[in-house]
């Protein structure tokens, strides 16, 4: 595991590239096994390679079980695997009523010169023929399906407004577009979803919105499939642009989408939204903070800075290094996950409010989760320094290890109390007592830093935040993080109820995957 300094140094490279030659490779692979493999049979199920006719026989049995094995193992869904289980057992019925033919093979004369022939040899070659011919079918639908696919797929206009974006007037967020759309992630069919998830077998996350699923693709790839519960029917090409977009933007502290699921039905008929994510072994940074000590001993002081830094960089490239300005709009731990590293990939970025809510209603109400909400979104229009405020509040929640506010809990608690806290305790030269303890060996230097950037970050005022571009420079040591002055804070709001999931209240049950709203 490289530290801090390493991760600070090394630039944020695309994964796109990477990730397409890598399927690519499998695919190759894979394709190369299951030639190897049916040649492999058909060599064995052969007679007279063997002398042996004991051996010929027992060779094409066990040929007849390694094909059961590769039509049950192959099959994309449940019902492929009973249709290959009904198949191959007629096989094995007919091969039983053959049987008295071994007899009759046995007792051949020796003069015969042609090879002894079991009706086991004709029922191994037609399931492998039928093997075959399946799977042939199977790659030249799915390649007339992409062809179909690209024919159709559409490339966005560059002035096109896209409900993720920060826009410039309202008037251009409710311009007609002329949708070409390219360069779209996997389209899965419903039954391919099914079969992915296992009918929907393994709930890994359940919200007000949406249910998040364990699933694994044909290549072994683990994967979190989300199925969107509050569904409002948007127009495919809405959904599409959604799509395009996020499914281009390649950092490597942003989760990808790897493919999705429009399921549209009329009144009464099936309809859905799907979307498709890398599964993350290590869940969420909610899950560690906020998961008792035990967790949080585990998480040291180089791996949270680490985690700080990439965050940051995240947020950077939406707000300023895409094409167009992509806000979050939700920054919190429980939709921060890791991988194996402990690297951080923020997830929920640019889809959801589309999906999940219309665009008027995000600018008139607030979006995100009591505790990290920026005090100007119920008062004014959204903008790149909302998410700067919630990174701050996350980032002292990092520092801290305990949880800055939580609706409900104390009538007396306002969501600015724990940055009032860690203000006071620095002036006082206590800042250590607000450091998590479950960590040892903290620099108290590097902790002061890191906080300082935090209380930049969660001013009141949004003019007075820096830039997402300006909080990397700080937490690199690239520019002084100077202790802003205390303002004064605007009007509380009263929350009623939480505006997010009560698993990531409550410390979440979505773990592993994109959390939800």
């Amino acid at each position: 595991m490289s530290g801090p300094d390493d991760s600070a140094a090394a630039p944020p490279q695309p994964q796109g590239c990477c990730c397409a030659c890598a399927s690519a490779l499998w695919k190759i692979v894979k394709f190369i096994l299951h030639v190897a493999i049916v040649l492999t049979l058909l060599v064995l199920i052969t007679p007279g390679i063997f002398h042996s006719f004991g051996t010929t026989i027992a060779l094409q049995s066990v040929s007849y079980a390694i094909l059961a094995c590769l039509y049950i193992c192959t099959a994309s869904d449940r019902a492929e695997r009973i249709v290959s289980g009904v198949f191959l057992g007629i096989l094995a019925v007919v091969i039983l009523a053959a049987a008295p033919s071994v007899k009759g093979r046995r007792t051949a004369p020796v003069e015969s010169k042609s090879p002894p022939v079991h009706v086991m040899y004709y029922c191994d070659l037609v399931a492998l023929l039928v093997y075959c011919i399946w799977k042939i079918c199977r790659l030249v639908q799915a390649c007339l399906r992409r062809l179909r696919v690209s024919g159709k797929a559409p490339v966005p206009d560059p002035e096109a407004p896209l409900a993720t974006t920060l826009m410039k007037s309202e008037a251009a967020c409710t311009a007609p577009v002329q949708l070409l759309i390219e360069d779209l992630p996997r389209k899965f069919s419903y039954d391919e979803i099914r079969a992915v998830t296992g009918d929907f077998g393994d709930v890994v996350g359940r919200g007000g919105s949406a249910e998040v699923f364990r699933g694994v693709l044909d290549d072994g790839t683990a994967v979190a499939v989300k199925r969107m519960t509050s569904y409002k029917p948007v127009g495919e090409e809405d959904f599409l642009r959604e799509i395009s977009i996020v499914a281009n933007v390649h950092q490597r502290s942003l989760v990808r989408l790897l493919g999705y699921c429009l399921l549209q039905g009329g009144p009464g008929e099936a309809h859905g939204q799907y979307l498709v994510y890398p599964f993350f072994e290590n869940g969420s940074l909610d899950w560690w903070l906020f998961g008792g000590e035990e967790r949080r001993r585990l998480l040291p002081w180089p791996a949270r800075r680490r985690i700080a830094v990439d965050v940051a960089r995240a947020l950077a490239y939406l707000h300023h290094e895409c094409h167009r300005q992509i806000l979050h709009l939700d920054i919190k731990p429980a939709n921060i996950l890791l991988d194996g590293g402990l690297r951080a990939h923020v997830s929920d970025f640019g889809i959801s409010m589309s999906i999940a809510q219309d665009m008027t209603s995000v600018d008139t109400c607030g979006r995100g989760t009591p505790g990290y909400m920026a005090p100007e979104i119920w008062f004014s229009s959204l903008s790149a320094k909302s998410d700067v405020y919630s990174y701050g509040m996350t980032l002292l929640e990092l520092v801290g290890g305990r949880r800055g506010y939580q609706a409900g809990r104390d009538s007396s608690e306002t969501p600015d109390l724990l940055a009032r806290v860690v203000r006071e305790k620095m002036a006082r030269g206590k800042l250590m007592e607000v450091v998590d303890a479950a960590m040892a060996n903290v620099d108290e230097g590097e902790v002061e830093a890191v906080v300082r950037v935090a209380l930049c970050c969660v001013q009141h005022q949004r003019e007075l935040r820096p830039s997402m571009v300006t909080v990397v420079e700080m937490l690199e040591g690239r520019v002084a993080a100077d202790l802003p002055p205390e303002s004064s804070p605007l009007p509380a709001v009263e929350f009623t109820e939480p505006l997010s999931s009560p698993g990531a209240q409550n410390g979440g049950t979505s773990n592993n995957v994109p959390s939800f709203q």
